[in-house]
């Protein structure tokens, strides 16, 4: 039989290794000395790249807090939790973060369905939420305890209407979304509403079944429309079958513009030839001209290797965010932490500079990215009004 001690050992070894290999936190590892912060993110299912890009993200601007001296000597020490890209895992892990972990803040995540479910959770126990990457209006509304560092679908669907209208010349336009998907629907409704109010016609409007896999007949009917641009506001797993099939039935892939939700080297790899020409919003590219951005991308390439997606940019942000908020903040509880992430403002991010507004939301420019010869290349900024 174990002793009491070497028991006591053996299940703080088991939840470290929980900690480091799969990302679950447990009461006996936490110390007095470390400032526990959570994060739920989709490491698994069908969105695992959002959360595993956003984890490189948050992990490099926690190396460089903990290497500058973390809060007030502490270290920060981030908890990860798997929500296996559900609303269900997003709500409970959120809960098992707050209630056994006893974080005082949390990041995540990067649908916006899961943060409306684990913001819920967060925003009824008093614990302030980042999220990095939820674009819905709804994810912030009547949640006082609920911030995002990426701008809105509102915001970037009007940008994608004006970039359209005025800078691509197009007045013919095709739409094409997700119907059941809220990131899908909402951005495609602030489109219409800009794109129309510019003086633009809408010449057909198609709404798909959330995970159609045969987009054929759509397409079909898309290009009997003859729409001089298709906007395209869903996820970058869909894009790759609509932009294969969209070939196949001869529409080229510089119709085609799109959102963030485009933004994933498995667009790229799975039909980036396709997609040859198209442009979408985005909240970063590897290129963009900003000074912190470059510091941030230099950094990341040393850590990782490779380039940086803009969902790692945006998880960077926000716990960047986060992290510069507990510093200014003259505790870490949560209502002093929620005070101080509420008053931020000019944070140089690797995303831009950006102000947290009074609904708790950032003020920042938003990217326009152009697919070249099967990379993403800064195109141009517009600020969102």
């Amino acid at each position: 039989m174990l002793s009491r001690r070497v028991f006591s050992l053996s299940l703080c070894s088991l939840a470290l290794v929980s900690v480091f290999g799969l990302g679950v936190g447990a009461g006996c590892s936490k110390k007095s000395d470390e400032i526990p912060v959570g994060a739920y993110l989709s490491l698994s299912g069908a969105d695992s790249t959002f959360g595993t890009d956003t984890r490189e993200g948050i992990e490099l601007a926690l190396d460089e807090r903990n290497a500058a001296g973390g809060i007030r000597g502490k270290k920060i020490r981030v908890i990860y939790e798997d929500d296996k890209s559900t609303t269900q895992e997003a709500s409970q892990k959120v809960r098992q973060l707050i209630d056994r972990d006893k974080v005082v803040a949390v990041l995540g995540e990067v649908a916006s369905s899961r943060s409306l479910a684990g913001g819920l959770v967060a925003n009824n126990a008093h614990i302030p939420l980042i999220t990095p990457s939820s674009t819905a209006v709804e994810v912030t509304q009547g949640r006082d305890w609920v911030f995002r560092v990426c701008f809105t679908d509102e915001q970037q669907g009007k940008v994608a209407a004006r970039f359209v209208k005025n800078e691509l010349k197009k007045n013919k336009v095709g739409i094409f979304y997700a119907a059941q998907d809220t990131y899908s629907s909402g951005l495609a409704k602030s489109f219409r509403e800009e794109f129309t109010k510019l003086g633009g016609t809408i010449v057909v409007d198609k709404g798909y079944q959330k995970g159609e896999t045969n987009f054929t007949t759509y397409l079909n009917e898309l290009k009997a429309a003859n729409p001089e641009v298709i906007f395209v506001p869903n996820y970058y797993n869909e894009m790759v079958q609509v932009a294969r099939q969209a070939k196949q039935v001869g529409i080229p892939g510089s119709s085609f513009v799109g959102g963030d939700g485009w933004d994933s080297a498995n667009l790229l790899e799975g039909a980036g030839a396709e997609l040859e020409g198209a442009y979408f919003t985005n909240h970063y590219a590897p290129d963009v001209p900003w000074p912190n951005s470059k510091k941030f991308l230099a950094a990341f390439e040393e850590k990782y290797k490779h380039d940086p997606s803009s969902l790692s940019a945006q998880g960077y942000d926000a716990a960047s965010l986060l992290f510069d908020a507990m510093g200014r903040a003259p505790d870490t509880s949560p209502e002093a932490l929620r005070k101080a992430i509420a008053d931020t403002k000019d944070f140089q991010g690797a995303t831009g500079t950006l102000s947290i507004d009074k609904d708790r939301n950032a003020n920042k420019p938003i990217v326009v990215v152009q697919i070249k010869d099967k990379k993403f290349r800064f195109a141009t900024q517009v600020l969102a009004e």
